[in-house]
């Protein structure tokens, strides 16, 4: 699963070098936008419960302005793992113009991928 997780980062890392010959035709990413695209992936998530620990993963979330995700978001393995990528990606897509938009700055902290998640409550919970 770590692997997974290491080729989706670098897959988002190598998509962020990219150039757009038409940038100036961007749509402008608003707050509400990235807050109810969230909200739709923690349903998403929320919508299949975990049994035990061992069926709970994680997936960098987000994109901080240094680069790197913002964070990372723990989900049962009955989800669709095609469908959770396609939906956080395209998060990171709208969070990405987001930062660009408002020339956003940050710690440019290294958030590190969760070491404990546990099945709490038919949720998958990152456990600090």
């Amino acid at each position: 699963m770590k692997i997974i997780v290491r080729i989706l980062l670098l897959s988002i890392l190598l998509q962020s070098f990219q150039c757009d010959e038409n940038e100036s035709n961007v749509t402008e990413i608003t707050p509400e936008q990235l807050i109810e695209k969230k909200q739709e992936i923690l349903d998403y998530i929320n919508s299949f419960p975990c049994t035990n620990t061992s069926n709970c993963n994680y997936i960098a979330f987000g994109a901080k302005p240094c680069g790197g995700p913002r964070e990372y978001l723990a989900y049962p393995s009955a989800v669709n793992q095609n469908t959770l990528e396609n939906l956080v990606n395209e998060y990171y897509e709208m969070d990405h113009l987001y930062n660009l938009q408002t020339e956003a700055v940050s710690d440019c902290m290294v958030v590190t991928p969760p070491n404990n998640i546990d099945c709490l409550n038919g949720n998958c919970t990152i456990i600090n």
